[in-house]
């Protein structure tokens, strides 16, 4: 199999990153407009939520750059030790599976205990992910 294959789920992570700020970019920017907010009074993230009042995007976009960091290391990882396997590949696209739902779910109607279980979904699908490559790495 090859070891580019591991790459695409990454892309797919990186597209999703790139739509959920141009869901916040567009969201803030027409709310700016409508309530005629200054760019100067959202200068810091604490005047921005005292303003916005459609954080979620945000948020969520802060959130792509939390546990993700581990699942594009894991596809590195996966990629340069040879562990590229149907197995491998599964766990990633499950994982950007759980992400894409937990981002949709963020940036619309936003219920919590929908939004956790595809969040918690995708850490166990990187934990099994990271045991996976962590006995590759061991076994040799």
């Amino acid at each position: 199999m090859s070891s580019h294959a591991i790459f695409l789920p990454a892309l797919a992570m990186v597209a999703l990153t790139f739509i959920v700020l141009a869901v916040m970019f567009s969201r803030r920017v027409a709310q700016m407009k409508r309530d005629r907010i200054h760019p100067q009074k959202v200068a810091t993230s604490q005047q921005a939520a005292a303003l916005y009042t459609d954080v979620a995007p945000a948020d969520n976009f802060r959130n792509l750059f939390e546990m993700p960091v581990l699942f594009y290391l894991a596809l590195v990882v996966a990629a340069l030790t040879g562990q590229v396997s149907s197995l491998v590949l599964g766990l990633a696209w499950t994982y950007v599976a759980a992400r894409v739902l937990h981002s949709a779910i963020h940036c619309s109607y936003n219920k919590v205990m929908h939004r956790f279980r595809a969040y918690a979904l995708s850490v166990f699908v990187l934990l099994a992910l990271w045991c996976v490559l962590g006995y590759g790495l061991i076994a040799g």
